[in-house]
């Protein structure tokens, strides 16, 4: 399986909502708060076309932007 990393921010109810199904499956993730670590902040907003969106999910090299948990997963099988 690939990595994944969900990219989020604080009160995001969609991030908590894919971090707690990805867990739910038994799924590693990292995570990266994008309010606290600025610098990835820019890299969602590259992947997005230069919005904040998240979750913003990166698997592998490719990026989903507000992804199902059955998206992340697909991509990372």
């Amino acid at each position: 399986m690939a990595s994944i990393t969900v990219y989020w921010r604080p009160m995001c109810g969609y991030c908590e909502q894919l971090k707690g199904e990805l867990a739910e499956r038994g799924v590693e993730f990292d995570q990266v708060d994008i309010w606290t670590d600025r610098a990835q902040a820019e890299v969602v907003k590259a992947a997005t076309g230069g919005n904040e969106i998240v979750p913003t999910v990166q698997v592998g090299q490719r990026f989903l932007v507000n992804p199902s948990v059955a998206e992340v997963l697909d991509a990372a099988a």
